[in-house]
């Protein structure tokens, strides 16, 4: 990870959790070809909603359950860099 990317988490985290307002931690939206990951397509997510919350809580404990509840990672991603524009 470069120094970009890392301000850019840093930012990502202040946000704080999208859906609870709680200190944050770097959840990456979707997947790529190889497994690679997209470190500008970040949203900030809490423990509990990122992985330890349990069957549609947490985003990796139930994603379909988890977007049906609280709305699609890519809804939250346009979100997240509305308000890093603000």
């Amino acid at each position: 990870m470069n120094k970009q990317d890392k301000l850019h988490f840093s930012k990502v985290s202040e946000l704080g959790c999208m859906i609870c307002g709680s200190p944050a931690e770097i959840h990456h939206v979707g997947t790529y070809m190889g497994g690679g990951r997209d470190n500008k397509k970040v949203i900030p997510l809490c423990p509990i909603h990122h992985r330890n919350g349990g069957y549609g809580v947490a985003i990796h404990a139930g994603k379909k359950e988890f977007e049906r509840l609280y709305g699609s990672e890519q809804d939250m991603l346009d979100e997240t860099l509305m308000r890093l524009e603000t």
